[in-house]
């Protein structure tokens, strides 16, 4: 199913999710969400939920129906055609997140057809236009149909999961705790539109190009928080050799170590999670070669360490910037939160670890994008990003990449193992061991 968003059109996808809970037994719905063309009624949620004895708070399972745009002729099958192909589901949408949803429908109907219930509702949710911000997505459902995950204690999403180790190094179970929060910037100048033959001087466009290109200088401090601390030091032990001792005590390795800097800082992924990153990633301008334009436009992706907070961002970029003229819009914004790892969800992750991955190392770890559990943290419900599902770090690429795709294999075992996680958690006492 075309899911792209904009415009979306998710609603296909959403009865059909409830199409399927309905016929295995769980109670299910579609819930109106706004959005897409006015009065076209493109856009729903899907909602479920399979009861428990009603000892302890429900936990939410979280996934999105929208995806990104593919282009057909980066892929190697077409990217909307729901192929299986030597044991894969190759599609957009495989990994980021119709996979997911899939793992958390059949999880639901998995628990529907057992006798006894957990001691937990499981509620299923997934949202629409998660890819651009979830305002018409989780934020509307919570906003105005907040009974429908009322009193929940804890919820799973998307990003993290399983990172399958390479040459014999143990797999890493990501837990994710933590996001970095959008900051999401709209920059306008203004200038006398004119022939362009003829018309000269300090217009829009050279006017935005010159402070741009101030902003291209731009640095971010480098800022260790607490969590991100905690990931590297617990990775310290599957690091090369001459990384390990910069992993285990970060802040120190990174101020006193020039050449542990030099590798850390390489490595993009890891380089923002200790500082605030910001991305040119629209220019927007004239649409006629001979019109020299009255306005032009730049959109900037900036992504907060946990603790900052946009309007301080804003503030710094101004200066970068140096012109009081170019207008500052903001796109998108909020603060990050952070879930606590001292829970029984976790522990009840570290459990099913041991007993299906014996060896694998257990970590709660901050990523550089963000997912709509945000909206979830919001409202006091510890969230978490992990979805088990193993995958080498060449599989990764494939999120919002062209080839997209997840194993038949990894389908199969993120239900059983997601099955696991919630009975553990079910049980009085439970992830009794210590995570590592």
């Amino acid at each position: 199913m075309r899911t792209v968003n904009p415009p979306g059109n998710e609603r296909p996808l959403a009865e059909l999710y409830v199409e399927w809970l309905l016929t295995g037994g769980v109670e299910a719905r579609v819930i109106e969400t706004p959005g897409g063309p006015a009065g076209a009624g493109l856009r729903a949620a899907a909602w479920g939920r399979v009861a428990g004895n009603g000892t302890r708070a429900p936990v939410v399972l979280l996934s999105h129906l929208d995806v990104v745009p593919a282009d057909a002729e980066n892929w190697a099958i077409d990217p909307f055609a729901g192929a299986a192909v030597g044991g894969y589901v190759v599609g957009r949408g495989a990994l980021d997140a119709k996979g997911v949803g899939v793992v958390h429908l059949l999880t639901l109907l998995e628990l529907a057809r057992r006798s006894a219930p957990l001691d937990r509702d499981v509620i299923f949710l997934a949202t629409p236009d998660e890819e651009t911000g979830g305002q018409d997505g989780a934020a509307f459902v919570l906003q105005h149909h907040p009974e429908l995950v009322g009193g929940a204690e804890f919820l799973l999403t998307e990003g993290g999961g399983i990172l399958v180790g390479e040459a014999g190094a143990p797999n890493v179970w990501g837990v994710t705790i933590a996001e970095k929060a959008p900051c999401w910037l709209r920059l306008t100048t203004e200038g006398r539109s004119g022939h362009a033959s003829t018309a000269a001087g300090a217009g829009a466009v050279p006017q935005l190009v010159a402070a741009l290109a101030r902003l291209d200088s731009f640095s971010t401090p480098i800022r260790v928080t607490p969590e991100v601390a905690n990931m590297f030091h617990r990775l310290a032990p599957l690091a090369a050799p001459e990384d390990r001792a910069g992993f285990a005590d970060l802040a120190f390795g990174l101020e006193t170590d020039p050449e542990f800097r030099r590798r850390f800082l390489a490595h993009g992924p890891r380089a923002a999670l200790v500082r605030n990153t910001l991305n040119l990633t629209v220019l927007q301008a004239g649409s006629n070669t001979n019109v020299v334009p009255a306005q032009a436009h730049a959109e900037i992706d900036a992504r907060l360490l946990p603790g900052d907070h946009c309007p301080d961002f804003i503030a710094t970029v101004r200066e970068a910037l140096a012109d009081p003229e170019v207008a500052i819009d903001v796109k998108l914004a909020f603060e990050s939160l952070i879930s606590p790892a001292e829970t029984e969800l976790f522990e009840a992750i570290v459990t099913v670890a041991a007993e299906r991955d014996p060896g694998a190392f257990v970590v709660p770890r901050m990523i550089a994008g963000f997912t709509d559990a945000h909206y979830f943290r919001d409202l006091g419900i510890v969230a978490y990003g992990f979805v088990p599902r193993w995958l080498p770090a060449s599989e990764t690429h494939g999120v919002h990449g062209p080839n997209e795709r997840i194993s038949i294999e990894n389908l199969e075992a993120g239900v059983e193992t997601l099955v696991q996680i919630l009975e553990v958690l079910g049980e009085s006492g439970s992830g009794s061991a210590s995570s590592r």
